[in-house]
């Protein structure tokens, strides 16, 4: 999954696409304990996608929380004085 269909999911199929990863993810490592796992490049690929979903779940959030005019993480650390 590249990032352009990422961007045209919605939150609620981000959030779907992220479980389903995660589980498939599970059963990839599952399949390793019993030696059933032929191309361990899944891995790799698998957690891109995983990473991807994420980054784009965490730019939508943080975007409605700059738009709710919530500060951001971190804000809140004291000026120093020159």
């Amino acid at each position: 999954m590249d990032t352009k269909e990422i961007k045209k999911l919605k939150d609620e199929e981000i959030g779907e696409e992220t479980a389903r990863l995660r589980r498939a993810l599970f059963n990839l490592r599952a399949q390793v304990v019993t030696e059933k796992v032929k191309d361990t490049s899944q891995f790799r690929k698998m957690r891109g996608d995983l990473a991807r979903v994420l980054t784009e779940a965490s730019a939508r959030r943080r975007a409605t929380r700059t738009a709710a005019g919530t500060p951001k993480a971190g804000g809140s650390r004291r000026k120093v004085k020159s």
